[in-house]
């Protein structure tokens, strides 16, 4: 019994060391990034349906290349479709790359890894974890969901490929989430980044390849895309949330700010700015709900709304600022996505687009309960108990 005690303390030890100087040494060699302003056009995708009708669709037109990276593909009939039609493509001559999260697509076996080597599929995992810092590597996820046709047409958003993402998991219901086509300019820098990730898995060096930039004309709404790897995204958060003025939108399937951010979220609330999160009722993953309830007491006390969405499982991850700028991406509004996964989202300064974005949310909010302090004095004691356990595990929730 004293040597089964003593193995469990040495790896509790090993992984608090490791993931401590992997932070470190994690820290010391990346850089900020951000691409230049760019003009496109953009359209929302929020339900998974109409999207991967889209987004199947303009695979299907692919002439040259295309470029597929997500975080989670499932092992179901709606992925099997979807590899069919990336193996259709390659097999037509096209170059056809495909990148996934080792840890998110864990459920892709071997067999179909093979099947989409040998029809003629350019396959590799990303963020495969490994030493020296085997644990804090296996917690540093490529989150990124970004898809590339010809190197015209770009998407990138909150959807992940499986049935869950169109409504058919019985547990969590209508799957609601923000998504993004680009046509125009921003799609160079979409290609840009996967290229990079690319490289980063595979060694290989494509990003100077024209041949994987082809013109592209100018669209009508002004964005940015910012790429963050396990840090800065903390930055355009809190620059959001400190400028804001009169109104801070914030949907999110999973929050868990941190403290840092979380007090400016109290900050803007006590400067008059109205907040409101929407935050789903269902949770997907243990303890993920739970860890946002230490953070809602103060946050109602000082005048925020939070509203648990009902009418399925909200997975969007959008900020809309003052009805002026608007933040779709891949990344929560959590810890995880804040100091650990790579992330990629896209500001957007477009004022008819924001509105659209605003009406969306709103729409959502028709399907939300708001929270109140007389709903947090009812919580049981097991659910108290799931969340002191939850904060303790907050960063790798």
């Amino acid at each position: 019994m004293v040597i089964f005690f003593l193995i469990i303390l040495f790896i509790i030890l090993w992984a608090l060391i490791d993931f401590k100087l992997g932070r470190h040494f994690h820290i010391k060699r990346i850089l900020k990034q951000e691409f230049p302003f760019r003009k496109s056009t953009i359209t929302l995708f929020n339900t998974g349906q109409k999207l991967y009708d889209d987004l199947f669709q303009q695979i299907e037109k692919a002439t040259k290349h295309v470029h597929i990276l997500f975080y989670i593909l499932k092992d179901d009939k709606v992925s099997e479709a979807f590899l069919e039609l990336l193996m259709d493509k390659a097999k037509q001559g096209l170059e056809v790359r495909l990148l996934l999260d080792r840890i998110g697509s864990n459920k892709l076996s071997k067999k179909k890894m093979k099947e989409l080597r040998e029809n003629g599929v350019f396959f590799t995992f990303c963020h495969i974890p490994k030493f020296p810092f085997y644990f804090y590597s296996l917690n540093e996820r490529n989150h990124r969901k970004i898809s590339v046709i010809d190197g015209k047409v770009g998407y990138i958003g909150g959807f992940n490929i499986g049935r869950e993402y169109i409504g058919q998991d019985p547990k969590l219901g209508d799957w609601r989430d923000y998504h993004l086509r680009i046509e125009g300019e921003g799609v160079q820098d979409l290609q840009k980044q996967f290229l990079h990730d690319w490289e980063d898995s595979t060694k290989e060096r494509l990003h100077l390849n024209d041949l994987y930039f082809p013109p592209l004309l100018t669209g009508e709404i002004l964005h940015k895309f910012v790429p963050t790897d396990g840090a800065y995204l903390q930055h355009i958060f809190q620059e959001l949330i400190q400028t804001a003025k009169e109104e801070l939108i914030i949907g999110t399937p999973y929050f868990i700010p941190g403290k840092t951010i979380f007090n400016d979220l109290i900050e803007a609330a006590n400067r008059g700015v109205v907040v409101k999160i929407i935050v789903p009722m269902k949770a997907d993953h243990f303890f993920v709900r739970e860890a946002a309830f230490p953070y809602f007491k103060q946050l109602l006390e000082a005048g925020c709304k939070v509203y648990r969405y009902y009418y399925g499982f909200f997975h969007a991850k959008v900020i809309v600022k003052d009805g002026q700028i608007c933040d779709i991406g891949t990344a929560n509004f959590d810890k995880r996505s804040l100091y650990l996964n790579h992330e990629i989202n896209c500001l957007i300064y477009d004022q008819p687009f924001v509105q659209l974005v605003k009406s969306t949310l709103e729409k959502d909010l028709d399907f939300a309960e708001e929270l109140t302090l007389e709903d947090l004095k009812k919580r049981s004691l097991l659910q108290r108990g799931k969340e002191k356990i939850s904060t303790i595990l907050s960063k790798f929730l």
